[in-house]
C-alpha cells in the first residue's frame, strides 16, 4: 500500500456487487413510483380506457389504441393503464399499492441506506395485501353502490373468494375470518399482540366487570337510604384505647368528585391511587364499622388510615363497601423492562414448557423383590466361612438394592479387620458370586459390610429417578440425578458444587447411559435461560441425538455449523474459548464486587448491575467431553492445558466440565487431572490398577457392569446403580424440547484470542504503520454488511485465525469496528461507504 498514492479505483473502491445492486436498488424505486403514478392515474381516468382494456390484453388494446389513433388517458401510458387495470380491478383491488412500497423498502435495501428483513417483510406485507382485498371485498359491494366505482375496489379475485366463502359459511363467518386473520397479522408484526390479548381477558378485568354491575344494582336501593348523607365513624374498641367519635360532613359535589377519583383508580397506576386516596384521608381519619340494618350487617364506610387506598364500589351516598387487603400483580402483570421488578430471565422464552416424564418408560421391575431362600443361604456361607477361618461374629444384617445386598456384620471382640479383609475371595467362591466387595469398616458404623450381587437383578428405570420426591423438590443449582443407592435411596449430586466430574470406565460398562443420566436431570430442571451445555464427541455419534436441542440448550463457536464438536482442532478452539468466557465473566464479578456467579445473578436480578455497562445475566454451562483419551493421544498438552485452567478457576463463575474415558491409564488421567477433578464416576474396570488410578483405591475392578458404579468426593466411595436411560427415550426427550418456544439459534461462544494475544489486549497493540495488504477489502466487507468477526473474515478470504484476528484488530485500531464485548458481535461504526473511503484515504 503506497501512502503516495491519491487515485481511486471506482471498481476496487465499491466493487462490482455493490454497483450491481446500487443498480437493481434504484431499478426498484422507479418501478415502483411508476405503478404507483399508473395506480392512481388510473383512479381517476381509469373509465374513459375501461371500455377498451376490459377483456382484452395489453397487446389487443394498444392495436385499439393504435388503429384509432387515440392515446390512453393514463400518465403511465397503455402499459401502466394495462398494468393498473390488471391489479386494481382484476387482482387486489386498492391492496395493490402494498406491491410499489414493498418495491421501495427493497430498493432502499439494495442502495444500503438501511435494514430490513426482505422476506419477512414479503411475507407480511403480501398477507396483509390478500386480507386486505378480502376485506374491501366484503364491504366494497356497499361502497360501491354509494359511489358509483367503475372498478372493484377488492378486485375481482378477492370478491370471487369472498362471494364463495359467503356461500359456505355466510357473513359471519366471513367476518370472523378477517378478524381472525387480522390478529394473526398483529401477532406476526409483534408478539406483544399476545401479551395485549391475555392482559384483555386476565381475571382482573372480569372483576372491575364484576364491580361496575353492582354499583348499577346498588344505585337502585340507593333512595331507600335517607340517612346516608352524614358519614358516621366509630372507632373500633378492640383496635383502640380511647375511642372518639366524629362526624364528616360531604357536599354532593365534593363527594361525587372524590369518589369518581378513587373510583378510577382501577385503571390507573399505584401512585394515582396513593394520591385519590391521600387526599380523602385528608379530611379526617375514618373508621370502618358494622351497622345492623334489618337484621343484615351493612358497611358504611370504607375510608381507613391504611396504606393501602380502598375502592369504593358506588360514587353515590349510601355506598356498600368491602375492605379489600392490598394485593401484589400477577405475574403477567410485571412488565419485563420495568426497574422496580426483579428480571426474570425465564421471561425470553416464557412460553418453553419442560419435558414431562410420561416421555420416558416406566420400569417393569423397579422395586426389588425378597427372596428369603436366597437371603438366609447367603447368611449361612458367609458364617461358615468366616467360621472356618476362625473369624467369630455377634449378629449379621442384609439391606437390599437393586442390584447388590449389603450384609453388616459385627465381628465378635478382639477379631482383625484385616483378616476379614483378607478373605475377600473365599467369601466369593462360597457364594459362587460374580465379585464381591468388602468395606471394613463401614464409615459411621462399628460394622463390616459385605456386598454381594443379587441373582435377580433391578433396572432402575429414569422414570422412577425424576419422579422422586427427592429430584421433585431439589432446590440444587445443577442437579444431577445418577441412581439408587443401595438402600435403594435415590442418588443425587450437584455439579455445582462438585465442581467437575471424571467418568471412567471399561467399554460397555455404562458410561454413556450415565452421561444420558446426567444431561436427562439437568434437562428435566433447569431452563434454556439458565443452562448451556458444549459437547465433545470425538466418535461423533454418542451425543449427535441432542443435535435438536441446539437453538434451546447448546452452545459453540459462531462459525461452526454442528452443535457437536467432533474436529480435535475446534475442540481446542472452544476450549481457548471457554477460557476467554471465564476471564470475562471474572471481569464483571470484579466490578460487581461479587465472589461468584450465584452472588452475580442475584444482583442482576436484583437490576442492581447495568447492561449498559457490559453486564448480562450468566447462565452456567456445562462442558461434557467423552472419549478423553483420544483427544489425549491426538493433541496432547494443547487440550490439557485448557481443561485444567478451566477445573481450577470456573467453578465460581458457573463454567463446569464432565470428562469420560474408556483408558483409565496414567497417561490420559495424568496428576494434574485428578488433582482438578475431586467428583469422580468409576464403571467397572478391568483391572485393580486402573481402579487405583480413577479412585486411588481398588473397588472398581470388583464391579458387576452394567450400570454399577462408585462415586467418589473426597470421602469413601459410594455404590450406586446408575438410571437407565435409552437413546430412544432421550430422542423423545430432545424433539419435545426442538418443538418448545427457543431462540434463534445456539449460545455463541466468544471467539478465543490469537497465539499470544492477552485478554484486555488487541487492538491496542495493533501495527497501524505496516497495514495488511488484504485490510481496503476486509474494510469493505464489513462495512457493506454491517457485520465485523473474525470468523467472517475467516470464511470470505480463506485465511487463518491469526491473520484474521490481527485483521480484526487493525480494523478496530482504525475506528471501523468497535471493541469485542463478550460473545456478541463487534458494532460496526462507520455506516456507508462514502465515509469509509475518506477514512481509508487518510490511512494510505
Amino acid at each position: 500500500m503506497k501512502k503516495g498514492k491519491k487515485t481511486i479505483d471506482i471498481n476496487n473502491g465499491l466493487g462490482k456487487w455493490e454497483i450491481t445492486r446500487s443498480i437493481i436498488g434504484l431499478f426498484l424505486v422507479f418501478m415502483a413510483i411508476y405503478m404507483i403514478s399508473a395506480f392512481t392515474s388510473f383512479l381517476y381516468s381509469g373509465a374513459s380506457d375501461y371500455s377498451m382494456i376490459d377483456n382484452s390484453n395489453f397487446a389487443e388494446f394498444y392495436e385499439q389504441l393504435t388503429k384509432h389513433n387515440i392515446r390512453a388517458r393514463n400518465v403511465c401510458g397503455a402499459f401502466g393503464a394495462s398494468m393498473a387495470f390488471n391489479f386494481i380491478d382484476g387482482y387486489f383491488g386498492l391492496a395493490s399499492y402494498i406491491i410499489p412500497i414493498y418495491l421501495i423498502m427493497l430498493g432502499v435495501k439494495f442502495l444500503g441506506s438501511f435494514k430490513i428483513r426482505a422476506i419477512r417483510m414479503f411475507i407480511l406485507l403480501g398477507l396483509m395485501m390478500i386480507w386486505l382485498s378480502w376485506t374491501l371485498s366484503a364491504i366494497g359491494q356497499d361502497i360501491t353502490a354509494i359511489g358509483d366505482l367503475f372498478y372493484h375496489i377488492g378486485g375481482k379475485s378477492g370478491e370471487y373468494v369472498i362471494n364463495l366463502m359467503t356461500a359456505i359459511i355466510g357473513e359471519p363467518g366471513v367476518y370472523g375470518i378477517l378478524i381472525l386473520m387480522a390478529i394473526l397479522l398483529l401477532i406476526y408484526f409483534s408478539k406483544k399482540t399476545i401479551m395485549i390479548i391475555q392482559s384483555f381477558f386476565r381475571m382482573e378485568r372480569l372483576g372491575i366487570l364484576k364491580n361496575k354491575l353492582s354499583e348499577r344494582f346498588d344505585n337502585d336501593d340507593e333512595d331507600e337510604d335517607t340517612d346516608d348523607d352524614i358519614i358516621e365513624t366509630q372507632p373500633d374498641p378492640t383496635s383502640f384505647e380511647n375511642p372518639k367519635t366524629q362526624e364528616i360532613n360531604f357536599t354532593e359535589e365534593e363527594k361525587k368528585e372524590k369518589l369518581d377519583i378513587v373510583n378510577e383508580n382501577s385503571d390507573n397506576t399505584d401512585e394515582d391511587n396513593e394520591d385519590a386516596a391521600n387526599e380523602l384521608n385528608s379530611h379526617n381519619t375514618i373508621d370502618l364499622q358494622p351497622q345492623p340494618v334489618n337484621g343484615t350487617i351493612n358497611f358504611n364506610t370504607t375510608i381507613a388510615t391504611t396504606e393501602a387506598p380502598v375502592t369504593p364500589l358506588s360514587s353515590n351516598i349510601g355506598m356498600q363497601v368491602d375492605t379489600v387487603a392490598p394485593t401484589t400483580p400477577a405475574s403477567g402483570d410485571i412488565k419485563r423492562g420495568d426497574i422496580n421488578t426483579p428480571y426474570d430471565p425465564k421471561k425470553d422464552l416464557e412460553f418453553y414448557r419442560y419435558p414431562a416424564l410420561s416421555l420416558l418408560n416406566k420400569g417393569e421391575n423397579n422395586t426389588p423383590t425378597i427372596d428369603m431362600d436366597e437371603q438366609n443361604a447367603n447368611k449361612e456361607r458367609i458364617i461358615n466361612v468366616l467360621h472356618s477361618f476362625g473369624v467369630e461374629i455377634s449378629s449379621i444384617k442384609a439391606t437390599i438394592g437393586p442390584t447388590i445386598t449389603l450384609y453388616e456384620i459385627t465381628p465378635a471382640e478382639g477379631m482383625r479387620i484385616s483378616k476379614i479383609r483378607n478373605l475377600e475371595d473365599d467369601i466369593a467362591l462360597s457364594l459362587a458370586a460374580e465379585g464381591i466387595r468388602i468395606i471394613a469398616p463401614i464409615p459411621g458404623k462399628g460394622t463390616i459390610g459385605i456386598e454381594v450381587p443379587n441373582k435377580k437383578k433391578c433396572i432402575v428405570s429414569m422414570e422412577s429417578i425424576l419422579n422422586s420426591r427427592t429430584y421433585q423438590e431439589s432446590t440444587m443449582d445443577l442437579p444431577c440425578a445418577l441412581g439408587k443407592t443401595i438402600t435403594n435411596e435415590v442418588f443425587m449430586i450437584d455439579l455445582a458444587k462438585a465442581p467437575h466430574l471424571l467418568v471412567a470406565g471399561a467399554t460397555g460398562m455404562g458410561k454413556s447411559v450415565g452421561l444420558n443420566a446426567i444431561v436427562t436431570s439437568l434437562l428435566y430442571k433447569k431452563h434454556p435461560s439458565e443452562l448451556k451445555i458444549v459437547m465433545v464427541d470425538p466418535k461423533k455419534v454418542e451425543f449427535s441425538v441432542y443435535n435438536p436441542i441446539e437453538n434451546h440448550f447448546l452452545a459453540k463457536l459462531e462459525e461452526e455449523e454442528e452443535p457437536i464438536i467432533t474436529d480435535v482442532q475446534k475442540v481446542v478452539k472452544t476450549l481457548n474459548s471457554l477460557c476467554q468466557l471465564m476471564d470475562t465473566r471474572y471481569d464483571l464479578l470484579k466490578q460487581a464486587e461479587v465472589r461468584n456467579i450465584k452472588e452475580y445473578n442475584a444482583a442482576f436480578k436484583a437490576r442492581k448491575l447495568n447492561p449498559l455497562q457490559g453486564h448480562e445475566y450468566m447462565p452456567y454451562y456445562v462442558v461434557i467431553i467423552d472419549e478423553f483419551g483420544d483427544l489425549i493421544m491426538t493433541a496432547g498438552k494443547e487440550i490439557e492445558l485448557p481443561i485444567c485452567r478451566i477445573a481450577q478457576l470456573a467453578r465460581a463463575v458457573g463454567i463446569h466440565m464432565i470428562i469420560a474415558t474408556q483408558r483409565p491409564t496414567a497417561q490420559i488421567i495424568t496428576g494434574t487431572i485428578k488433582a482438578n477433578f475431586p467428583a469422580r464416576i468409576a464403571f467397572r474396570v478391568a483391572a485393580m490398577m486402573d481402579s487405583r488410578i480413577i479412585l486411588d483405591r481398588p473397588g472398581a475392578n470388583q464391579l458387576i457392569g452394567r450400570g454399577d458404579m462408585l462415586y467418589l468426593n473426597g470421602g469413601d466411595p459410594t455404590r450406586v446403580q446408575c438410571a437407565f436411560v435409552d437413546t430412544p427415550e432421550v430422542s423423545n426427550i430432545c424433539k419435545y424440547i426442538s418443538k418448545q418456544q427457543g431462540y434463534a439459534h445456539a449460545a455463541y461462544l466468544p471467539e478465543p484470542l490469537a497465539d499470544g494475544e492477552n485478554v484486555g489486549a488487541g487492538s491496542n497493540d495493533a501495527d497501524m504503520k505496516h497495514l495488511d495488504p488484504m485490510f481496503e477489502e476486509c474494510a469493505r466487507l464489513v462495512v457493506s454488511t454491517q457485520q465485523g468477526s473474525t470468523s467472517m473474515l475467516q470464511r470470505n478470504f480463506s485465511i487463518g485465525y491469526n491473520r484474521a484476528g490481527k485483521l480484526m484488530d487493525q480494523l478496530q485500531k482504525a475506528g471501523i469496528v468497535g471493541a469485542q464485548i463478550n460473545a456478541k458481535p463487534r458494532e460496526v461504526l462507520i455506516q456507508d461507504m462514502n465515509t469509509l473511503e475518506r477514512l481509508l484515504e487518510n490511512l494510505r
